[in-house]
Formats: C-alpha cells, sequence, structure tokens
C-alpha cells in the first residue's frame, strides 16, 4: 500500500509497479503550479508527487525532470552507468499517477489507458503508479499493437510488455543463415517472444520445442505463433531451459551481460553470474542427440565491457566437452553502436554478435 496526507486526511491505496518498484515512503499532493526545479529536487531527497492536475502537463513535468538528470560521462564505463541509470530511474519514478477502477486514469486530458494497462498488470482495481513506468506501458501497447518487422521471418512479431522485442535483428540473421543440421526436433530455450523457434519452423525443421520460465514470454511466444500459423510445427513450454527429452538441433540465446537485473525488463539483457549459460552448456550432454548441433549466439559485449575476460567463454564451452565447429560473426546494427554521446560507445562501436557452432 501506499499511503499520503491530502485535504487534512489520511489515504492509502494499492502500490501498482510490474517493474517491481517499492512504494515510496514520503508523498506529497502535486498538481500544474508544481516547478520542475522543485519537483526534481523533491524527488531527489525521496519524495513523491502524486500528481492532481492536468495530465499532459505531468508529462512535460516528468520530461523536464528527466533533462536534470545527469548521465553518466563518454568513457565512465559500465558501472558507472549502470548506477547513473538507476538514479534517474529512482528519481523519475517519484512522479506517481492515480488510478480508478478499471485502469481509468481520474484527470483531466488523461488517455484511455484501459487495454494498455490490462496487458501489464494483473490487478484492475484503484491504484497509484509510477507516471514513467506508465509511459512504457503504454509504449509497449503500440509495440504489440502494431508488431516488429522481421526481414528473417518476413512478417512482424508482436512483442508484449515485459518480453524483449526482437528489433536487434542481427541475432535472428544469423540462426537464419547458419546451415541447418538434418534433424527432425529442435529445442529453442528461453524463446521471449518465440522469433527463434519460428525462424527454425519457417526453415523446415518439422518439430520446435520452444522454452521459457517467464509467464509473460510463454503468453507472448503462443500469440505469435498463433498469428504465425506455426502452432502445429512449435510447442510452446513453460520450463527452466530444458524440456524432457533430446534434440537433434538445441538454440540458446542467453542474456549477454552477467550482471543482476535491476527489473523486469532488465531480465533479457542481464544473466546473474552467467546461471542461463552455465544451464544451457551443462545440460547439453543430456539433452542433444549423439551426432547433433547446439547453437549458442551470443554478443561480445560482456568482453567489450570487462564484464566476461577474453577466452572464459571458449573455457566454458571446453569444460562443457563440447567442441567449436563454427562460428559466425556480424558486426552490431543498433543505433546505439553509432552514439558517440553514449557512455558505453567504444564498446558497442566494437561488439560482434557471434552464433557459435557446437557438438560434444
Amino acid at each position: 500500500m501506499i499511503r499520503w496526507t491530502e485535504a487534512g486526511r489520511q489515504h492509502e491505496a494499492p502500490w501498482r509497479s510490474a517493474l517491481g518498484a517499492p512504494p515510496p515512503k514520503d508523498v506529497i499532493v502535486a498538481d500544474d503550479r508544481m516547478p520542475a526545479a522543485t519537483a526534481y529536487h523533491l524527488a531527489c531527497e525521496g519524495t513523491a508527487l502524486l500528481w492532481r492536475g492536468d495530465f499532459n502537463n505531468a508529462r512535460q513535468l516528468l520530461a523536464a525532470m528527466g533533462r536534470r538528470c545527469k548521465p553518466a560521462p563518454p568513457g565512465s564505463g559500465f558501472h558507472r552507468h549502470r548506477q547513473a541509470q538507476a538514479q534517474r530511474a529512482h528519481t523519475l519514478g517519484m512522479l506517481l499517477i492515480p488510478f480508478e477502477a478499471g485502469n481509468v486514469i481520474p484527470l483531466r486530458r488523461a488517455p484511455d489507458v484501459r487495454q494498455a494497462c490490462a496487458e501489464a498488470y494483473d490487478d484492475q482495481g484503484p491504484a497509484v503508479g509510477p507516471l514513467r513506468e506508465l509511459l512504457g506501458v503504454i509504449g509497449a501497447h503500440e509495440w504489440r499493437r502494431r508488431g516488429v518487422e522481421v526481414p528473417a521471418l518476413g512478417d512482424r512479431i508482436h512483442p508484449h510488455y515485459g518480453v524483449f522485442s526482437p528489433i536487434r535483428g542481427e541475432y535472428v540473421d544469423l540462426v537464419a543463415q547458419a546451415p541447418l543440421p538434418t534433424t527432425g526436433t529442435a529445442f529453442d530455450l528461453g524463446t521471449g517472444s518465440g522469433v527463434l523457434a519460428a525462424v527454425l519452423a519457417r526453415r523446415g525443421v518439422e518439430r520446435v520445442v520452444a522454452t521459457d520460465l517467464d509467464p509473460r514470454a510463454i503468453a507472448c511466444a503462443r500469440d505469435n505463433l498463433t498469428r504465425l500459423h506455426l502452432t502445429d510445427q512449435v510447442e510452446v513450454r513453460q520450463a527452466d531451459l530444458y524440456p524432457p527429452g533430446r534434440a537433434g538441433l538445441v538454440v540458446c540465446n542467453p542474456p549477454w551481460l552477467p550482471a543482476k537485473p535491476a527489473s523486469l525488463l532488465d531480465q533479457a539483457v542481464y544473466d546473474p553470474k552467467g546461471r542461463m549459460l552455465r544451464g544451457f552448456l551443462e545440460g547439453l550432454d543430456e539433452h542433444l542427440e549423439p551426432g547433433g548441433e547446439s547453437w549458442l549466439v551470443m554478443s561480445d559485449l560482456a568482453e567489450q565491457l570487462g564484464l566476461r575476460a577474453p577466452g572464459e567463454l571458449e573455457a566454458k564451452i571446453a569444460a562443457a566437452g563440447l567442441k567449436v565447429v563454427d562460428r559466425l560473426d556480424t558486426k552490431a546494427r543498433h543505433p546505439r553502436s553509432a552514439d558517440e554521446d553514449d557512455p558505453l560507445s567504444a564498446a558497442r562501436a566494437a561488439e560482434i554478435t557471434s552464433l557459435w557452432r557446437l557438438t560434444r
């Protein structure tokens, strides 16, 4: 619950955050008279602002607060970059929006967010939550509605809120181009949106079993595979990596950075202590058919940032009793790789994404 005083009375409401942010302890009521400098100062000190003014003015105030947040300077390194990101998220998360039952926002010029919120939140009752998170929910709803064009599929993938969107197409292209071994069954571990399972099915793999631990990802993958008319070829299961049985091809695209995620959305990027990578490599002996092949899709961004030592990945592969048959490489093509103002610009510019073809 979140609690505040308004018009001389104590109030409380359920706290809403799909990203797992804790409710602020100190809350005051604010409206259109609140200057951005004052709002930023209060937020930095840990005082949240429950908005009672115009919705569009709240968005403008949030943007003004964001301009006051200082990013890590270019070349400052990964840890300072994450620290600055966390501070920014905490500060901007202090501007709060009220919700009435059914996801109605009782503010002037508030948009209709009922469908977007229904896709992101389990509880549809009255609540209070961060405006910044709500704007992310609205953006995710638009991505889900429009979909993301995937050239390797010749079709669109519709990502759900909290599920990694395949906007970085280079890793999908690698799976679409790698020589396909003769196999009747393939596993796609950590399927997310289902994009790699769909690519394998479109390439002619007779049966694909796609797994994920996150219920949001399971729902998203099933939705996309239904849209693509691939449910006869692809089965989606909730599992921690491997389903029962063996496959002639096992594909895994784990999170690329061995660091702790700070939110739900971070889980597609950060793999704490390399847990998923280790589980994938160690499980191949039990789940890869004799003579089968495994594809590990990884970026070397962790090496570029100093989070993984050069040669460490190859050593983990060898320690699991695996041999590298081939490696397909491609340069990163996402916009931040060419953004010189990005604090991690040097690492992103040098980043290589690889598909490692492995056998026992």
